[in-house]
């Protein structure tokens, strides 16, 4: 039997949260659904995994929430849970970017649909494609000629950005990340950096791929659950993270002598001893 993932944020002012975590916790538990759902002041974040009609019962208690009514789900499937346990964690942002002033509740940068941004790319439309993501993710796959950014963590965002040669200021610029939700804050950023022209791909690289495939991409793209990876059709792809230092591998890394599981890979060997 096939297991239903789906994927979810809204940014929303949310009330309550320790009462909003019990009664989620005590659903996602009868349900028998596995995963992460983060709430915070400023909205949801969320991946789970189960049998669709329980993945589908939840889903419509989210929208019952006030703020989440419009709450929309990516989906993909998998022949394995994805995840161990469920967690239903309170923080105060629903992905972690420390600068005052971002609110994405408020205010987001235009949204680009995924068929928009193919047609551009088809075209040669000058632009510039910003990957969004940690170097970890990136090394995966990305759009082609895109322009990445040296960081581990997204807190790490402004200063990379500040960093960009000062002409890709007078240039459109597209943010891209793996669901949409880092570009939130992003593309406001960019904003803020005195970027003329800043757009955000809706739904991030997984919408993208449920609606156009693999066009202008190359390799896979990194999520973060124990499918590790997934290739354009969704599926996932082999890659595995290195249990020691939390690398992704590709397949053909996983095939080096140097890659133990559970011990090393070609990234942390020489580390060893």
């Amino acid at each position: 039997m096939s297991v239903l993932n789906a994927a979810a944020y809204k940014f929303a002012e949310l009330q309550d949260l320790p009462g909003l975590r019990a009664r989620l916790k005590a659903e996602c538990a009868s349900l028998g659904l596995k995963g992460s759902i983060l709430l915070t002041p400023e909205g949801i974040n969320l991946f789970i995994a189960g049998e669709p009609s329980a993945v589908e019962q939840l889903l419509v208690t989210l929208r019952s929430i006030p703020g989440l009514e419009h709450l929309e789900e990516k989906r993909s499937e998998s022949a394995e849970q994805p995840f161990n346990r469920m967690l239903v964690k309170i923080k105060q942002e629903i992905i972690a970017f420390g600068v005052e002033g971002i609110n994405p509740a408020r205010h987001t940068s235009p949204r680009l649909p995924a068929k928009e941004l193919k047609r551009w790319l088809d075209e040669g439309r000058p632009v510039t494609l910003l990957d969004t993501r940690n170097t970890y993710e990136v090394k995966l796959g990305t759009f082609a000629g895109a322009t990445t950014l040296p960081i581990r963590h997204f807190r790490k965002f402004p200063e990379a950005v500040d960093a960009l040669p000062k002409e890709l200021k007078q240039t459109p610029v597209v943010s891209f990340c793996t669901g949409g939700i880092r570009c939130e804050k992003a593309a406001p950023y960019l904003e803020r950096a005195g970027f003329r022209e800043v757009y955000q791909l809706e739904g991030g690289i997984l919408k993208y791929f449920e609606e156009c495939g693999g066009a202008h991409w190359e390799g896979e793209c990194f999520v973060f659950d124990k499918r590790v990876g997934v290739d354009p059709a969704l599926q996932e792809t082999g890659s595995q993270l290195c249990f020691a230092c939390q690398e992704p591998l590709t397949a053909e890394e996983v095939k080096d002598p140097r890659y133990q599981y559970e011990v090393s890979c070609p990234y942390c060997f020489d580390q060893k001893g």
